[in-house]
């Protein structure tokens, strides 16, 4: 048994290749998944999943290995090849699959692998594809280790169906949103703009250049060679873009107007300024949400006499709370995890909301018109359309949302998010650490509390927040601090984990 790591949970399953991940593993999970979609999903019928991988460099093996076990599970299979995982959302949103498969490790290096899961609400209006609940990933992770050897055939045996041509009709879907929220002209603004990409070689070229050659826009693809070789660490981090030669160096070398990077199976977007400088993935999300505003400014407020509404988990940065009062709209927080912040989409959707947009601050865009997946492509879509529209280069719109934040005599350039974790024995030991800092918080002036993820603390007229709860994959307890100066968020984190050390000793 190797001691490398497999990593079960609401992301699905992950693992090192040859190592904690195996073809058997793979078989044992994607059955176990298929099983459960019959379980929970029909009786009888046929039961269709899209399959998809991220191009990276030996997902082969492991497709093939997924693709045998939902056969064996009864599953037909709708075979996309290198696809990213919002295309896959894409296809399970239309009338043929009940389900998707992302053969992925996201954002891990190389030697990592692993297997997304896509459900279909049904019945659900529009675009009904999500990751699954909190709940139903537990129940697939019990199915799974409860599976010994071999699968067997339960059923009669599917069949591999077609290829897919969602891809194709997930950069439509980008596109005609795109200009629907355009404005006059588009084709002459947008030839203006010039864009470096940045796909690590991977799924998020097959869907990026097209939409950009359909929208008439100019694009350089680097890393877009579609062998698989990450060109460097493939999470887009200010490390891993601002190398030689990297992402950063080549827009500035080319004189383009932005950089956009993303991960394996692009989910995630980040983003460099026209001076090369990496902005940060918070900032992805709210200039987002700036472009749908811009767009529909003579109609804000306006639904159903609801405000406009914004979606996000509690770890977001608070720039989205800030653009959001800037043009008369709120915020909700979910808890962390992209099926909680569909899930409350959805449910303020069906309330009569007048819901703009959700996502995450890891650079996750979920555009409900393309798909209720998070979506690098959506959000590339409204990043070209907030410069069109605007005239503005990218420093120019980051500096308008640093200016929508708290005036405070500690303001330093924008916001300043640092990240932490400290060490638990279990996740169970992570309950009595946040009744204590509820405990100190909730009494404290000037505090404004949630709990219904860990624990989020908000000190608004400072412009600082803390959010801690325990991982869903690690033993540990993830502290994140967000600040208008470096100093105080330091001081804040600081303060926060003294409170948890000081309960090691106790619990």
């Amino acid at each position: 048994m190797s001691d490398s790591p497999l990593i079960l949970g609401v992301s699905g399953l992950r693992g090192i290749v040859g190592e904690s991940l195996t073809s058997e593993l793979a078989v044992r999970y994607a059955a176990a998944f298929g099983e459960w979609l019959w379980e929970s999903y029909k009786d009888g019928g046929v039961m269709v999943v899209a399959v998809g991988r991220d191009g990276r460099r030996g997902g082969e093996v492991i497709e093939e290995a997924a693709i045998e076990g939902l056969l064996r599970a009864g599953c037909d299979v709708v075979r996309m090849g290198v696809a990213t995982t919002p295309s896959v959302g894409v296809a399970v949103s239309g009338p043929c699959c009940e389900a998707g498969l992302v053969i992925t490790a996201s954002h891990n290096p190389a030697q990592w692998n692993g297997i997304k899961c896509i459900v279909n609400d049904q019945g659900a209006s529009g675009s009904s594809s999500r990751a699954p609940l909190a709940s139903e990933a537990e129940e697939i992770v019990e199915r799974f280790k409860s599976s010994e050897g071999e699968p067997k055939q339960t059923r009669e045996r599917g069949v591999v169906v077609a290829h897919s041509s969602e891809i194709g009709v997930h950069v439509s879907w980008a596109v005609d949103s795109f200009y629907r929220i355009m404005g006059d002209e588009p084709e002459k603004k947008v030839g203006k703009i010039s864009a470096v990409l940045d796909s690590v070689n991977c799924s998020g070229s097959t869907m990026a250049v097209p939409f950009f050659e359909r929208i008439g826009g100019r694009v350089l693809p680097v890393a877009c060679d579609g062998s698989g070789d990450f060109p460097h660490t493939p999470e887009p981090t200010r490390e891993n873009l601002s190398g030689k030669g990297g992402l950063c160096d080549v827009v500035v070398g080319e004189k383009a107007s932005v950089g956009f990077a993303q991960d394996p199976d692009a989910d995630r977007l980040a983003i460099v300024d026209e001076l090369g400088s990496y902005i940060g993935e918070e900032y992805t999300l709210v200039l987002c949400a700036m472009a749908l505003m811009e767009a529909r400014q003579d109609r804000a407020g306006k639904a159903g006499g609801q405000k406009p509404v914004f979606v996000v988990n509690l770890s977001t940065s608070r720039m989205i709370d800030d653009v959001a009062a800037h043009y008369g709209a709120e915020v909700v927080r979910s808890a962390v995890g992209e099926a909680n912040v569909v899930e409350q989409m959805k449910k303020l959707s069906a309330e009569g909301r007048d819901v703009v947009m959700g996502g995450e601050g890891n650079g996750g865009v979920i555009w409900a018109e393309v798909t209720y997946v998070r979506d690098s492509l959506s959000g590339m879509a409204l990043i070209m359309a907030l410069m069109a529209r605007t005239g503005k280069t990218m420093s120019e719109l980051v500096e308008m949302v640093n200016g929508m934040g708290p005036t405070t005599e500690v303001q330093e350039n924008g916001y300043t998010i640092l990240k932490a974790k400290s060490d638990l024995v279990s996740k169970s030991d992570a309950v009595p650490v946040v009744r204590h800092l509820d405990g100190v918080y909730s009494k404290m002036d000037g505090c404004r509390v949630d709990l219904q993820d860990g624990i989020r603390i908000d000190w608004d007229e400072r412009g600082v927040w803390a959010h801690v709860r325990a991982s869903n994959t690690e033993p540990i307890m993830r502290v994140i601090v967000e600040a208008p100066s470096e100093a105080e968020a330091e001081r804040v984190a600081g303060e926060i984990e003294g409170e948890i050390k000081g309960m090691a000793t106790n619990y």
